[in-house]
């Protein structure tokens, strides 16, 4: 698309696009999902960073659980999660998801937990905690983590690794050049040693991962995205439009039509990606279970 315009929406010239209007479900099985989340202490990502597309997924009884508390220790500015101080590691939360995954009859579960940079091993052994107890009390659940990067900590992310997982998720969320003031704490080539390494130490794990548009970065940006994460081996990645979560977060640059979404996702899967999903509400988590039945197909 470099010789025409890119189909953007200067956000100026109105709040939201006519394709990013969408219509919040509240229908019973929506509040029952929220009414039993709340009942058993679980924290979930889709409402703690307030995702467009939880009653979507909430209607279908499915939710990525986000464990480890629901404050995070990193100061990312594009993300609503709950910062500053945070709460001491609930023992008995990796049953309570355990329990829940089971009585919602989950075929695939993502887990995924605030940043922990306060504690040792960033919270990688409450991965491991939660990861068995899922498989003990589901056996046949696919398991799919979405970890942070446990500031690079090796014996960390080996020991997530050692456990029965499918799928390990690991986002960059934007382009290199807004590291330091979107997301300062995190380091975009220590993420590329962490998914370099899944591949390396555990081959058959599938990895995925994801970023935001609409920060302000180039298509020459997200060309060298892309290319940096097929050097890692990446099987799948997923491509959405970032929203301004909070006022005092970063503002929203451009929103992209869904045609421009559709020319990364064909750009993505030339380079080799197994799976691309792209798309303005799509999320990392985003219909998880349908991307890695298209990855494992792909691998066959």
């Amino acid at each position: 698309m470099k010789n025409n315009q890119p189909i953007a929406h200067n956000v100026r010239r109105s709040r939201l696009p006519e394709w990013m209007r969408r219509r919040v479900s509240l229908s019973s099985d929506v509040l029952k999902m929220k009414n039993y989340l709340h009942n058993h202490g679980l924290n979930t990502v889709c409402e703690s960073a307030g995702c467009p597309n939880l009653s979507y997924c909430f209607q279908k009884s499915t939710a990525t659980f986000m464990i480890l508390g629901h404050v995070c220790t990193r100061h990312c500015r594009f993300c609503g999660v709950c910062q500053g101080k945070p709460v001491p590691v609930d023992e008995n939360e990796p049953i309570r998801v355990a329990e829940s995954v089971q009585m919602l009859g989950l075929s695939h579960v993502v887990i995924t937990s605030v940043t922990r940079d306060d504690l040792p091993d960033g919270g990688a052994f409450h991965f491991v905690s939660t990861i068995k107890a899922v498989k003990k009390l589901n056996p046949n659940t696919t398991v799919e983590v979405l970890i942070p990067d446990f500031q690079g900590n090796a014996a960390a992310l080996k020991c997530v690794l050692d456990c029965c997982i499918d799928v390990l998720n690991h986002n960059v969320e934007t382009v290199p050049r807004l590291y330091p003031s979107i997301r300062p704490e995190a380091d975009f080539d220590r993420s590329m040693k962490i998914l370099s390494y899944v591949k390396k130490y555990r081959s058959d794990v599938i990895t995925k991962s994801g970023f935001m548009l609409g920060l302000g970065e180039t298509e020459e940006e997200i060309i060298e995205v892309l290319n940096a994460l097929r050097q890692t081996s990446c099987d799948g990645v997923t491509i959405g439009q970032y929203l301004t979560p909070a006022l005092n977060k970063a503002k929203v640059r451009k929103y992209l039509h869904p045609v421009l979404f559709q020319y990364y996702q064909k750009m993505a899967e030339d380079m080799g990606f197994k799976c691309v999903t792209a798309g303005p509400y799509v999320r990392s988590s985003y219909e998880a279970d349908e991307m890695l039945r298209k990855i494992r197909g792909a691998k066959t």
